[in-house]
């Protein structure tokens, strides 16, 4: 059942199953073999994430000395980013209700002492679009707030399986992960195996986003 934590925030506990998680496990796993991942860095300090990164689909986020920036290529091997998981995808499909497709899937990976402080996701020309948040591997603890930096906050658990929309007017909206939830909090991190990817305790992330403006439709 999808709850609306606030305007155009819409949780939905529980959407990926076990079975759907174990099938994105796999096709992440494959995508990873051709994207690995690497530890991206703040832009002029250098200073780096506590979380690792990579990405699927024709453009990719990433973060270095330089600036915030979408490419079409990972920085570390030059190569084109692999597909987005046909799972991932579908969810897309689902739940985003979105004219055009995501062209971007960005794939955080936490250890279980990661956290990312708040932030807004706002280097794409398609604000228009939702981003659509994917969760696998341990729970985490959501925290989001509203326009400005300074205002109130509240959060919400995410628990593996769990998608998350992020539109409307919350698309612009300051969000971060507090923490990693430690495993054998409850018996819902063990719907799922663990991701092999993931060390014990981690936790992955998928953000779908649409990144260049969506076209206008053609004129009747």
């Amino acid at each position: 059942m999808a709850v609306a934590l606030a305007p155009g925030l819409i949780h939905h506990p529980g959407y990926l199953d076990g079975d759907a998680q174990a099938a994105l496990a796999g096709q992440l796993a494959a995508a990873l073999r051709l994207a690995p991942p690497y530890t991206p860095r703040m832009p002029r300090t250098g200073r780096p994430f506590s979380v690792r990164m990579t990405n699927c689909g024709p453009l990719g986020w990433v973060s270095d000395e330089a600036g915030y920036r979408y490419q079409p290529t990972h920085p570390e091997t030059g190569e084109p980013w692999p597909a987005i998981p046909g799972i991932a995808r579908a969810a897309w499909d689902a739940l985003a209700r979105c004219a055009a497709p995501p062209e971007a899937c960005l794939v955080n990976l936490y250890a279980p002492t990661a956290r990312m402080g708040l932030h807004q996701d706002r280097d794409e020309a398609a604000l228009d679009a939702p981003v659509l948040s994917l969760s696998l591997g341990a729970a985490a603890l959501f925290r989001y707030g509203g326009l400005r930096r300074g205002d109130p906050t509240r959060s919400v658990r995410l628990d593996p399986g769990d998608a998350l929309v992020i539109g409307g007017p919350s698309r612009l909206m300051h969000h971060g992960i507090d923490r990693v939830l430690p495993a054998g909090t409850d018996l819902l991190a063990a719907r799922a195996p663990r991701p092999a990817f993931l060390p014990a305790g981690g936790r992955c992330n998928l953000t779908l986003r649409r990144v260049t403006a969506i076209p206008a439709p053609a004129a009747a």
